[in-house]
């Protein structure tokens, strides 16, 4: 989680001249120590907090566009009148604060009721809704629905044993040691119950049958559907020549454990692959202590997300940490002891962990006959060829607005935001998922955010400084930025979002 900064500037409860309010944007200021964003509009004047409900970020450095403001840390989006969380991955709205005129002066001294959320308008129309997914696109899909007024029977069935989580921080802090559990689940168990979400645990859907509009689980239940979300996500790739219980993968809650408890009692762990994943697995387990060797066939670490410079930048941070790489090598097998390279060397192992991608899990579309494609066919409103069935996250495959070329993108806020959309659709709300992919990911003191796709790129100039981490990456295909990385520069960041969800 991120260190909350201070509040500053003009505490509001003592009062502020009507005249130092600008007319238009935003003012950020405090109630006591509480910041605040005091919004000034023709037809009224809003009041709504200044931290961020995802991890606390200050809102004073995001974003205003219109009545709305983009956090700097992650990207969550909120309505300044209302303080309702437009956008993932924040979930809960801002609290608001009552805002009271007297005479020439604007006062903020305590809070105002929540606002009621946007309703959409078939909410009390469609009557049974089944989710199959219970990562980020089928969590946020649910909240979605029950927020925008459903009113149905509502079932999310996930294969997993845990509750729908904070997958991102699996790897980052949860892994490291810093960050205890109670933080990684996405809402308390209560949630469910209390928002009539029937979230079925262990629960392996067998089949889709589209046709009679049922969802058949191996264990013989069937749920009845007249709007169908398939959002399965995707599982870990596993290399041959790796099964063995000291081999993990990180995708779960569950795996997280197993390999935590794994390294506790282990000195020496070998990483598969140099991907996002794999490296920031490598910095959390650097933080408890263990040595870590990162074995890729790449050269240059994610050079071809990152461009040469920020991925060369990447390995010398690690490597200032201790980590040892084998670039250009091959992993061919584990014993239990050594890893076995292509090159004929051996690295000794208590430990291995798989970080070489995932790949989506399309087996219920392709046996329910959707189109698929090296990913589930939607349309820009997330509909597959099956009337009523809808597709996000992972596994969807839609038309990039940008680009106008079908992509699949594998971040975690993505999945999220498609989710929210598909949840949108479903009832009767016509919304194109149109937004720039985002993910950020962090190796020790550096962070860095990633927003748009570049499946390729054949340019990547550098604005700043890398080395002193405070610069921007394009990447660019024909002269158009199709992406961009940054470092320490989040409002750019941020700009450039809203740039490419304008093109």
């Amino acid at each position: 989680m991120g260190e909350t900064s201070a509040a500053t500037g003009p505490d509001f409860s003592l009062g502020l001249a009507i005249s130092e309010v600008p007319g238009k944007g935003v003012l950020a200021g405090r109630v006591g120590d509480d910041p605040v964003l005091l919004l000034r509009r023709a037809d009224g004047w809003f009041a709504v907090s200044g931290h961020c409900t995802h991890y606390g970020g200050p809102l004073a450095e995001g974003l205003i566009e219109d009545d709305t403001v983009r956090c700097p840390w992650h990207h969550a989006c909120f309505d300044l009148r209302s303080g309702e969380a437009l956008r993932a991955p924040a979930f809960a709205p801002l609290t608001r604060w009552k805002v009271e005129i007297e005479d020439d002066r604007v006062f903020v001294r305590e809070h105002a009721p929540a606002a009621t959320p946007r309703q959409s308008p078939a909410s009390d129309k469609v009557e049974r809704i089944v989710i199959v997914g219970g990562g980020a696109a089928g969590f946020s899909a649910a909240e979605m629905l029950r927020r925008r007024g459903y009113k149905g029977e509502l079932t999310l069935l996930s294969a997993d044993n845990a509750p729908p989580c904070d997958r991102p921080n699996l790897s980052k802090d949860y892994l490291a040691g810093t960050a205890p559990e109670d933080w990684i689940p996405l809402k308390p168990d209560g949630f469910y119950p209390k928002h009539r979400i029937e979230l079925r645990l262990n629960a392996e859907v067998a089949a889709v049958a589209v046709k009679s509009r049922e969802v058949i689980t191996t264990a013989g239940e069937r749920f009845a559907w007249d709007r169908l979300l398939l959002a399965t996500g995707a599982e870990p790739i596993r290399l041959p020549g790796f099964d063995h219980p000291n081999v993990h993968t990180l995708r779960s809650l569950t795996d997280a454990r197993a390999l935590i408890a794994a390294a506790a009692g282990a000195r020496t762990v070998a990483v598969i692959g140099a991907s996002f994943i794999g490296l920031e697995v490598a910095a959390s387990l650097r933080a408890r202590g263990l040595t870590v060797h990162v074995i890729a066939p790449d050269v240059v670490p994610m050079e071809k997300v990152l461009g040469r410079e920020l991925g060369i930048a990447i390995r010398v941070l690690h490597e200032n940490h201790g980590v040892r790489f084998h670039l250009g090598e091959t992993a061919r097998g584990y014993d239990g002891g050594h890893v076995d390279l292509a090159s004929g060397s051996t690295i000794a192992a208590d430990l291995v962990v798989l970080g070489v991608g995932v790949r989506p899990r399309t087996a219920l579309a392709e046996a329910a006959g959707l189109t698929v494609d090296k990913g589930v066919v939607v349309d820009r409103f997330l509909r597959t060829s099956a009337e009523g069935v809808y597709a996000a996250g992972d596994i969807a495959k839609y038309p990039d607005p940008h680009t106008g070329e079908p992509t699949r993108v594998e971040h975690w806020v993505h999945a999220c935001r498609q989710g929210q959309v598909a949840a949108m659709n479903m009832l009767g709300d016509p919304t194109p998922y149109a937004m720039a992919p985002f993910f950020w990911s962090h190796h020790y003191d550096l962070s860095v955010n990633y927003v748009g796709h570049a499946s390729s790129f054949d340019a990547a100039p550098v604005d700043g400084s890398i080395h002193k981490g405070h610069a921007t990456i394009s990447f660019l295909k024909d002269g158009k930025r199709l992406a961009a990385a940054s470092l320490g520069r989040n409002l750019q960041n941020l700009e450039i979002e809203l740039e490419l969800e304008r093109a």
